[in-house]
């Protein structure tokens, strides 16, 4: 297998170095899927458009069997790159800083391998390129329909994380990604002369009670047990030094490795304090929420797959349990039918791939991408040639 993995090295590479040099926002990644689309029909696999510039494509066995879904996302994100390096950005303000080019790559050169073993494969290998990642796009192919014709059994999944050391694979059952609700504060309290702030009521001094306040619900108001993350990430007001302005907006998110529509319910009691701290100020808010995606639960079955699988791939020593508190919308998936997720070690200080994700030097150690294709491709013949016996 290594030997396989070995010979479209090269070909993986270049084509991540592709994708990272022409990075694509959400639902704007039509140079990305057309080169896709392009790949999977010169290997002789059927594709479809769908979610506007989400690409499937189906790898057939010879024999009848289950289905198990492959998916790589194709978005980059707004973000201006400080790499130094040949295949940098050539688009300001845009780069791949989530490692979404080596997802595609790897999966392109799985692909490859795999389709050149359909005489082996007992069921169907269905590829999925899916737009958007990082603003929930998973929910848009699921309305169009790319967990049936052919009905999908299972979902297997991958991402790179300079968290975890190059050569390693972290693979954990259970919840391993974040619930993640985004939330926004408008505090209004009245305008007025910094000269004269007893004619005032002024909504800083509020937003500010606010952020120290909610500190509480984590530490204070739910169980150590059940990890939950409050944090402001965009804080708006005023307009001039001497000005008390009107209204001042908060902006943040609320991760939890749990189900907090139950008696926790964090953004409830988020709502509540700042309604409060702002009748303490003399002013009043307005809170409003959504939810951006559902905690990632890794099902136990698949979970042991992935790690008997990963074992291979490295050695057992180096396949280490591991969750986090980003979250992935790969777990609208995983809810629906039995799925995994696994993170893929690409951190090396001496490679400069050690930034975390979102940060304007993120980058991989190239050297990892072997490991995500042949985790791919051992996946899936496993899941196709076992599946039947795990399940019982």
């Amino acid at each position: 297998m290594k030997k396989v993995v070995a010979s479209v090295t090269k070909e993986v590479v270049a084509l991540r170095r592709d994708f990272h040099a022409n990075p694509e926002l959400g639902f704007q990644e039509y140079r990305t899927a057309g080169i896709v689309e392009k790949y999977l029909q010169d290997l002789g696999i059927a594709t479809k458009r769908i979610a506007k510039t989400g690409v499937v494509g189906l790898i057939e066995g010879c024999k009848t069997g289950p289905v198990l879904m492959l998916r790589a996302d194709l978005d980059a994100l707004p973000i201006n790159e400080e790499n130094d390096v040949p295949y940098r950005s050539k688009h300001p303000g845009i780069m791949h800083a989530c490692g979404h080019d080596a997802h595609v790559a790897m999966l392109l050169g799985a692909a490859k391998i795999l389709s050149n073993m359909r005489e082996e494969l007992s069921g169907s290998i269905k590829l999925v390129f899916q737009p958007n990642e990082e603003i929930a796009g998973a929910l848009s192919m699921i309305e169009e329909g790319v967990l049936e014709s052919p009905t999908v059994d299972a979902v297997m999944g991958a991402h790179v994380w300079t968290s975890i050391s190059s050569g390693k694979i972290g693979i954990s059952s259970g919840t391993v990604m974040a619930g993640l609700q985004i939330f926004k504060i408008t505090v209004k309290g009245v305008g007025g002369h910094t000269g004269y702030p007893e004619a005032a009521v002024d909504p800083i001094i509020a937003a500010c009670d606010i952020v120290q306040t909610v500190q509480r619900i984590q530490t204070r108001e739910i169980s150590l047990m059940k990890p939950t993350v409050i944090m402001f990430g965009s804080i708006s007001g005023g307009s001039k030094a001497n000005i008390i302005p009107d209204t001042v907006t908060l902006e943040g998110s609320i991760r939890t490795l749990y189900d907090d529509s139950g008696e926790e319910n964090p953004m409830e009691r988020l709502k509540r304090l700042a309604e409060r701290v702002c009748t303490v100020n003399g002013c009043h808010c307005e809170v409003e929420s959504y939810r951006e995606n559902i905690p990632l639960i890794n099902n136990p079955v698949m979970t042991r797959l992935a790690i008997e699988s990963a074992s291979h791939v490295v050695t057992p020593v180096e396949v280490i349990p591991y969750s986090c508190m980003a979250s992935e919308d790969f777990s609208e998936f995983s809810a629906r039918i039995p799925g995994v997720f696994v993170f893929l070690g690409t951190g090396n200080k001496a490679k400069n791939s050690h930034y975390p994700h979102h940060n304007p030097r993120f980058n991989i150690d190239e050297d990892t991408l072997p490991i995500g294709v042949e985790m791919y491709v051992r996946y899936a013949i496993n899941f196709l040639s076992k599946m039947e016996v795990l399940q019982k």
